[in-house]
């Protein structure tokens, strides 16, 4: 090695470690990308990228070993790269295992849950392995490659026949093009997908963004005769989708955004693209009486041809197998080619082997999910008794009327009734965790259960951990879990779990909302916006949304603005305390009282909680903690949000709030 190669730069001579570097990074990227791959190379880096799988290889298999295996994962961030699933995925693993860098090849930030580690530019990089700029990168690769004090020993460059066969021509004409010039040249040609009126955010921007081992489940549609079966066909096919997302190797997209694409009467190769996966289950339901006859289809999305189709004649009284039976084929026919060492999982997890406990749970589940009112959710509760009633060890049914006790007793009961709702929530959790230790949903409605019914913020850490380890492949577990940890501040786990659930939901604008509340909360303004304005791209109406980008206004000193973005705001609830607040500020003192006494008229003592943010930001410090301590005492849920809300900043020093936090549980969160 030269000294002017390295002149300024880290010493890399001596010792015997040599640097296994794994580059991931967009195929859209290549032409930027393999000046970086020389460059590592000719400095004698173990150097591997995906343009080095030979013919006949298993890509995700010979991939997750070279990832597991390498010293440093050096991760390419581009305004493409930023949307592809795979590179998130093996940023990932390389933040988990400490070993990631992040690169930007275009001045692009990484996206949330990797901006933690500080990023190198290559944006304006000449592709000289002298500059300093490159030469940041091989310290970084030095420093976590190796373990501290080790010098690494970079090997000798080799000739790759298949680096230099793959590497970029440069032009006969003009030279070598810049990078900035192949960057937009590339803009060119991008092309944001959109269907039935949706903003497609992930996925859909072409097939390096599609992963072999992704498929969607569209709901089946209902071809009986009875209208009311059409909780049925729907139901069994959600059945499938958790069925077949317990397979960690197989990545399914989510209810919401199936339902989405579907209604916008897509064509299969347009979902495949807006969702971002490969292959797309769809088929019909007919029953009648206790006849039942199920057709499915398995699509390849890159071509919409039919990889195989199915015609299923049973008796309901063997619907359950019909169900293992369509997700053993559905895995049969991926797992050929894309894991044929994998074991595969084709029964639900906490599940039921009586055919009629399943009906009463699917048509609970479809009450439920109508979200119509009181009359909805007390029928829901009763179609989850006759379940249990049916099937005492359907721990899903039990899971299912833990969540439905739930909603009654923060939204519909008073007085002592709220409080035995709780109980005997949670004692339905409790329950469904014993009959199936490994069942997600059970712990996600404990975590949730003590969250919002009792309060309990450190007993509700573990399960809430638990659920996530269990339901990776469900987008509302994933969120719930990402809002408990806004609530904590353990900000990177959050972070994790949304990312997870904007790659498996990613048209679901509860899942951006939720992104959008972590961020603010963490005073990250920038990803709080964007994931703000995706939510609301997606649903103009959500709640909460433009709160949040008032409140990013309000920081900083954007008054006006923050008071056009509160006045947008759906939750009645938080629009009245945001003006409260925010016409203060303005010096309209008559108006922000007029908005706080509205709050107090409409929503009484169910308000506690905002009237001690309006008052703290008013300065009434007396008030506000007084206003805090009614909230304990009456067991207001908005407590669950005063660890981490600015807004109640003015008196966070107080030790009359840290006493409120000490009982919360907050305290021994904080100290783990």
């Amino acid at each position: 090695m030269t000294d002017d190669r390295t002149a300024g730069g880290p010493t890399l001579d001596g010792g015997d470690a040599v640097p296994h570097v794994f580059i991931s990074y967009s195929r859209d990227d290549r032409a930027l990308a393999m000046p970086i791959i020389d460059a590592l190379s000719s400095n004698g880096a173990d150097v591997w990228w995906d343009g080095l799988l030979a013919g006949g290889d298993r890509f995700a298999q010979t991939t997750e070993t070279a990832l597991e295996t390498a010293g440093a994962i050096v991760v390419l961030w581009s305004k493409t790269s930023v949307e592809s699933h795979w590179v998130r995925d093996e940023a990932t693993r390389g933040r988990d295992r400490g070993c990631m860098i992040s690169v930007s090849l275009d001045g692009t930030q990484p996206p949330l849950g990797f901006r933690q580690i500080q990023y190198i530019d290559l944006s304006d990089w000449n592709d000289d392995p002298a500059s300093q700029q490159f030469q940041d990168v091989l310290q970084a690769v030095e420093k976590v490659a190796g373990a501290p004090g080790t010098q690494l020993n970079f090997k000798p460059p080799t000739t790759d026949p298949v680096a230099s066969k793959l590497a970029s021509p440069e032009p006969a004409t003009t030279g070598r093009l810049s990078r900035r010039s192949i960057l937009l040249m590339a803009g060119v040609g991008t092309v944001v997908a959109a269907g039935g009126g949706i903003a497609v955010w992930r996925g859909g921007l072409g097939s390096s963004l599609i992963q072999a081992n992704s498929i969607a489940v569209m709901a089946f549609d209902n071809l009986s005769s009875d209208p009311e079966q059409e909780y049925f066909s729907a139901g069994l096919s959600e059945e499938l989708r958790a069925t077949l997302s317990l397979n960690r190797w197989l990545s399914v997209a989510a209810r919401v955004s199936t339902d989405s694409v579907q209604e916008s009467a897509q064509t299969a190769e347009s979902i495949a693209s807006t969702l971002g996966v490969s292959y797309i289950l769809e088929g019909s339901v007919r029953r009648s009486g206790d006849e039942l006859r199920v057709t499915t289809r398995l699509i390849d999305g890159s071509s919409g041809l039919e990889q195989w189709s199915r015609v299923y004649d049973r008796q309901m009284s063997n619907v359950l197998e019909l169900q293992e039976e369509i997700a053993t084929s559905v895995v049969d026919e991926l797992v050929v080619t894309l894991a044929p060492t994998t074991q595969i999982d084709t029964q639900r997890i906490g599940g039921t082997n009586n055919p009629q406990a399943l009906d009463s749970y699917l048509v609970g589940i479809d009450h439920y999910d109508r979200s119509e009112g009181e009359t909805g959710t007390q029928s829901a509760l009763a179609s989850f008794d006759q379940a249990i009633a049916l099937d005492e060890n359907y721990a899903l049914a039990h899971a299912a009327r833990a969540r439905t006790l739930g909603v009654i007793g923060n939204t519909m009961a008073s007085g002592k009734q709220v409080a035995s709702y709780h109980d005997q929530a949670i004692a339905a959790a409790q329950q469904a965790i014993e009959i199936a230790p490994d069942l997600a949903e059970g712990h996600a409605a404990l975590g949730f259960m003590l969250t919002n019914g009792t309060l309990d913020m450190a007993g509700a850490r573990e399960p809430y951990a638990k659920s996530v380890e269990l339901g990776f492949g469900n987008a509302r577990i994933l969120v719930s879990f990402g809002l408990f940890a806004a609530f904590t501040g353990i900000f990177d786990e959050g972070r994790a779990a949304l990312i997870r659930a904007e790659r498996i939901d990613p048209l679901n604008p509860s899942v951006w909302r939720a992104a959008a509340f972590l961020e603010s909360t963490a005073g990250n303004a920038a990803p709080a916006r964007e994931a703000a304005r995706k939510a609301l791209s997606l649903s103009p109406q959500i709640t909460i949304a433009n709160s949040v980008l008032g409140d990013i206004a309000y920081r900083d000193d954007q008054f006006d603005q923050a008071r056009d973005h509160y006045l947008a705001e759906t939750s009645t609830l938080g629009r009245l305390s945001a003006l409260a607040i925010v016409e203060q500020r303005l010096g309209n003192v008559q108006a922000a009282q007029d908005h706080f006494d509205e709050l107090l008229d409409r929503f009484g003592d169910n308000s506690l909680y905002q009237q001690a943010q309006v008052l703290a930001q008013w300065g009434q410090t007396e008030q506000a903690l007084e206003a805090i301590e009614r909230a304990y005492t009456a067991g207001d849920s908005g407590l669950v949000l005063s660890h981490t809300d600015p807004r109640l900043d003015p008196i966070r020093q107080e030790p009359r709030f840290d006493a409120i936090q000490t009982k919360l549980g907050f305290t021994s969160i904080r100290e783990e």
